[in-house]
């Protein structure tokens, strides 16, 4: 055989294969683009004096010191490290200026952000982001601060913070489709007792950001696949 016909006969497979491959990244992107979710969650926040840091315990297990700031944010995220922080600088000073220290109290500055339309549950609308100082007891958790300020709270029987001030009025932690928004039950990441701490900058805008893009195990899926292609493509010529 001349190596035009061999060169011919392998072009054949070789086209083939590539469409192949091509229509299996597609569809495997797609896939990762579809199944991406979040979930629907009041997330802790604690201030360093400058910027926001994810809380590392639930707001029923810290007990913050006099002067401390603390952030509760509403938003739909799919872990720890694409939450949206609360959008007002955390400022003790200015949160606590007409609430004046008091022997045998602490004060613990709060903002309350409960988020924008695009997290709000169907047929509710966010209240007004808010901030208020708690001046509590020596002891008293950030629940407890919280809850001196922002009632009715209502949580969840593995202890997550479902509502802060009656908002949202159902729901607790469910996930929500990515791409439709459309959100379902489900078994929430991060409850009021376990949080993890992202690495985050301060500034965000009002509606946020959420990571959507596939994921690295996707990612990873596809080079093995277009591997083996190549393989494929190497041991069809060897055996010509």
């Amino acid at each position: 055989m001349s190596p035009a016909r061999a060169a011919a006969r392998l072009r054949v497979p070789l086209v083939s294969l590539l469409a192949a491959l091509v229509a299996a990244s597609a569809v495997l992107l797609g896939a990762g683009s579809a199944q991406a979710a979040g979930y629907r969650y009041w997330s802790f926040w604690e201030g360093n004096g400058k910027n926001w840091e994810y809380a590392t315990q639930g707001p029923s297990l810290l007990r913050p010191d006099d002067g401390t700031v603390q952030g509760f944010r509403f938003a739909v995220s799919e872990d720890s490290g694409d939450a949206d922080q609360p959008r007002r600088a955390p400022h003790f000073g200015a949160i606590c200026a007409d609430t004046p220290a008091e022997d045998g109290k602490k004060r613990v500055a709060l903002v309350i952000d409960p988020g924008t339309t695009t997290d709000a549950p169907d047929g509710e609308k966010p209240p007004a982001l808010r901030t208020a100082c708690a001046r509590v007891a020596p002891d008293a958790s950030s629940a407890e601060a919280l809850a001196a300020v922002a009632k009715p709270l209502r949580y969840d029987d593995s202890a997550m913070l479902c509502a802060i001030s009656g908002y949202p009025k159902t729901g607790c932690g469910e996930q929500v489709s990515g791409d439709s928004g459309s959100a379902k039950p489900s078994e929430p990441t991060k409850t009021a007792d376990d949080q993890g701490k992202p690495d985050q900058d301060q500034d965000q805008g009002e509606e946020g950001d959420g990571g959507g893009g596939p994921s690295v195990g996707l990612l990873l899926g596809i080079g093995a696949v277009l591997l083996l292609g190549i393989a494929a493509v190497v041991q069809a010529r060897r055996r010509r």
